[in-house]
């Protein structure tokens, strides 16, 4: 692939009058830091009616600005992602949208834990290695990564568009956009960011921000996107959720992603009360504004945080978080085994009733709802898993999750901290391979691989102190070697460190009688408890569920007490034996 410098891609783009010469076109590299904006020298978006007018790989091909406004990214949009705040160009479908990276100084100032990058790679996965400088002269390495646009892998995009422009028409040819995230030193105070500098294949940078710690807010509860399902379809539909807190607290927030989504979701107004029964609010739900406003439009791919507002959430409580879909919504980010009945009403805004005689049917999933978080507190613990972490095979309705017991025994004592717990277990995830695709439509819910959720679902969880990760009895059950599990846990401990994270690793309980776990997984399972409890692990704590669970005298098969009778799953007793078993201090960081 051919790559023009600054000044052949303007010189080009002026010859053909499709550039005006402006004092804000981009600048060629001077050695003091300038917003990213006046670095950009490539054209990645095209109207539909004139391809040709942007170049995004060399070859002609670019990105469609109608897809784009479809999916919600139009010029000048504030998008959020994973927990940073990025701001789609202004400029685009109109001229520069974005910088070829090759070593340029972006003026960046804040404090916080990464840096995100939105980015996208021509002529291949592009990656090179930039320079972060702080106001106090120290600087640190990072190295940025850029899928391709057109193979990249879409379990970890942010947006894919259905189509490639190029100068000869638009093809049915899906194009993606990636947020990619790097850690910074803790505490320090940023200055400027050196690009990378890339060889052969060009990294092109469309947005970046400093992801900031989430400072006086502690997570209470959360759940990981799982699929993109169809649901409803709802229209003028308001959706009634129950969820658990682990932590009070006297302000609250939620959070809403249109995580895997291709188009926008409206939210028309919004709503937390604490639950009476069933679909009944205790008292008046509390309404939530976005921005100042009763509702948002999620763009396809983003989350948004509600406004603070002062309400006493109680800690160990059901909460009634309701909101009101004024548009057609047939598909939707879900989380799948919510163990909870929720409601959905008949026609109209009912977020702000107290009465539950509007909700006239039941869903047993959570859609679009991600996080609830409440003011002040000691921040968050996050348990990574799978189905015996999401409750699998637990009592609906009765919160008896082994995260909801731990919870409560953190509650219930004064030696450490009283941590949120936050529970990202998805049924049948597994460490290193996607079930769900992540995109499109799909009945499996089994969610991308922990590998590649962990920055939106562990790194990026509302003050992340410390992760218990409980994974790759899924892996070993679909054939994965033993080798290939402890490979992608180290992975996860390394960047997870990155981020100044905690890591206490849990041993995989067994599982002899079900169909998937024969002689041989066996095996394979024992070998990754060898390893976790051996000195090369790298995890920081261990908690043993593999010898609270199994049966002493058959070690290969769950004691009969704690199954739930499918021989994978804990029951309540066996999900409790699995909470106290912790050492509630490995927990602290």
């Amino acid at each position: 692939m051919r790559r023009r410098t600054w000044g052949t891609a303007v010189l080009l783009a002026v010859c053909a009058g499709l550039v005006p010469v402006t004092t804000a076109q981009a600048a060629p590299h001077r050695p003091e830091p300038l917003p990213l904006e006046r670095l950009f020298d490539n054209r990645a978006v095209s109207d539909d009616a004139t391809p040709g007018r942007a170049d995004f790989d060399g070859a002609g091909g670019s990105l469609s600005a109608q897809d784009l406004a479809a999916a919600g990214w139009t010029p000048g949009r504030g998008l959020g992602v994973d927990g940073a705040r990025l701001t789609w160009p202004h400029s685009a479908g109109k001229g520069f949208d974005n910088v070829t990276a090759d070593g340029q100084r972006v003026r960046v100032t804040g404090r916080g834990d990464a840096l995100a990058f939105l980015v996208a790679g021509t002529g291949g996965d592009a990656s090179g290695t930039g320079v972060v400088r702080y106001a106090d002269g120290s600087r640190s390495a990072y190295t940025l990564t850029a899928p391709d646009w057109r193979t990249g892998p879409l379990a970890t995009k942010s947006v894919a568009l259905p189509h490639r422009n190029t100068p000869d028409g638009q093809l049915a040819e899906k194009t993606r956009l990636f947020v990619v995230s790097v850690p910074l030193r803790a505490g320090r105070v940023i200055a400027s960011v050196e690009l990378p500098r890339t060889r052969g294949v060009a990294l092109h940078v469309f947005a970046l921000s400093v992801r900031a710690q989430q400072r006086g807010w502690t997570g209470s509860w959360s759940a990981s996107p799982a699929g993109y399902t169809v649901v409803g379809p709802w229209a003028d539909r308001t959706v009634r959720l129950v969820v658990h807190t682990s932590t009070g607290g006297p302000r609250v927030r939620i959070r809403l992603e249109n995580t895997f989504a291709s188009t926008p979701v409206r939210i028309g107004s919004a709503s937390v009360a604490v639950q009476g029964a069933g679909a009944e609010a205790r008292s008046t739900p509390v309404p939530l504004r976005f921005g100042g406003a009763s509702g948002t439009r999620l763009a396809a791919g983003a989350q948004v945080f509600s406004d603070p507002v002062d309400f006493d959430v109680p800690a160990a409580a059901n909460l009634l978080v309701s909101f009101h879909l004024p548009e057609p919504v047939a598909a939707a980010p879900v989380h799948s085994q919510a163990i909870q009945l929720g409601y959905v009403s008949g026609p109209g805004d009912h977020a702000g009733e107290a009465a539950g005689s509007a909700y006239t049917s039941t869903i047993a999933y959570w859609p679009l709802l991600t996080g609830v978080d409440v003011g002040g507190g000691p921040g968050s613990v996050v348990l990574l898993g799978d189905s015996i972490t999401d409750g699998v095979k637990s009592t609906q309705n009765a919160n008896h999750r082994w995260p909801d017991v731990l919870a409560a025994r953190l509650l219930g004592q004064s030696k450490v901290p009283r941590y949120g717990v936050l529970n990202q277990g998805i049924s049948a995830n597994k460490v290193v391979t996607d079930r769900y695709s992540g995109d499109g439509i799909s009945t499996d819910t089994g969610g991308v691989s922990a590998l590649h959720r962990l920055d939106r679902d562990v790194l990026a969880q509302t003050s992340a102190r410390t992760v218990v990760v409980f994974q790759g009895i899924n892996d070993l059950r679909w054939g994965a070697s033993a080798e290939q599990v402890t490979a992608g846990l180290r992975e996860i401990v390394r960047r997870a460190h990155a981020r100044g994270l905690k890591v206490i690793g849990a041993t995989v309980t067994p599982c002899e009688g079900e169909a998937l776990c024969p002689a041989a997984v066996d095996a394979e399972r024992v070998a990754v408890n060898t390893y976790l409890r051996g000195p090369d692990s790298p995890f920081d704590g261990l908690a043993d569920f593999d010898s609270v669970v199994r049966d002493p005298a058959h070690p290969a098969r769950m004691l009969p007490a704690y199954d739930s009778g499918d021989h994978l799953h804990p029951g309540d007793t066996g999900l409790k034996a699995l909470a106290d078993s912790v050492d509630l201090r490995m927990l602290v960081p």
